[in-house]
């Protein structure tokens, strides 16, 4: 059954003041339950994916290392669960109260799928630095399939409020992905940081800003750990460029410095009223 995580509503969704409050002040929150009605079409829809990826599916594993760690995005138009869980207005609606918005604008999706006996890790990152978008208010649901515990999602508490952005770098090279003034990435278990994570069933969902810093371990389990992520942006969203091409890259979207995402591409799968 899935949890009841909204105190009221606003016409729409407004989320209880605890989870609000962890969400500002960690920049994570966990919420049990969001995504189960979704759990089944979404494992479909992720063997969908495997068996036809789209033109940025990645293999996160060196030749010669244990397991596969695949990963694809930007699926949704394709794959009708994907657009379904996005557009369920319990999911958007917790999106916009998390952020604060008055509306939920979808950014893309993105399923990451690590093998049994796959030692790969997730390497520390924040997702803005590779985005276009500018803006506060964002949210990146991540959604196990799977049990996870070990394999789970890991986030630095409050790293959403650094004042300089983490280096985002490939994830197999190791290589900046732009050039700029960014922090090193740093290691958060040798340096001491708070470090959030939570065994989670299928269908409970981590929230974290776009600019948390965050990881996961490899799965050296005996069973798959599939994660479905959806990422949402909210009113002060606005596009910004970047020293080159972004990830996702959309190309040819036409949009300029300081404008409103498109709609056409970006939809916008919740109002309030």
């Amino acid at each position: 059954m899935r949890c009841i995580v909204l105190a009221r509503t606003l016409n729409g969704m407004d989320i209880d003041a605890a989870t609000r409050t962890r969400f500002a002040t960690d920049g994570a929150t966990v919420l049990r339950g969001l995504f189960a009605p979704h759990v089944e079409a979404l494992r479909a829809g992720v063997a969908e994916n495997l068996a036809a990826p789209g033109p940025h599916a990645g293999e996160n594993t060196r030749a010669g290392e244990a397991g596969r760690f695949f990963e694809d995005y930007v699926n949704w138009p394709r794959f009708p669960a994907f657009e379904a869980a996005a557009r369920d207005p319990l999911i958007a609606g917790v999106a916009a109260g998390l952020m604060a918005s008055r509306t939920a604008q979808l950014f893309h999706e993105h399923v990451l799928v690590k093998w049994p006996g796959t030692a790969r890790a997730t390497p520390w990152h924040q997702d803005a630095p590779y985005y276009f978008v500018a803006g506060r208010q964002t949210v990146s649901f991540w959604v196990p399939l799977d049990p996870v515990g070990a394999a789970t999602l890991r986030l630095v508490a409050g790293s959403h409020l650094w004042d300089k952005p983490v280096l985002p770098t490939r994830w197999l090279s190791e290589e900046a992905f732009f050039p700029g003034d960014y922090r090193p990435v740093p290691d958060p278990d040798a340096e001491g940081m708070r470090v959030l994570e939570w065994e989670m069933a299928p269908g409970d969902a981590v929230a974290f800003s776009f600019d948390t810093l965050h990881g996961a371990r490899g799965n050296e389990t005996a069973t798959d750990r599939r994660a479905f992520s959806l990422r949402f942006v909210g009113d002060d969203a606005r596009y910004t460029e970047r020293p080159g091409p972004t990830s996702p890259p959309f190309p040819g979207h036409g949009m300029q410095p300081g404008d409103r995402l498109r709609e056409d591409w970006f939809p916008v799968v919740w109002r309030a009223a």
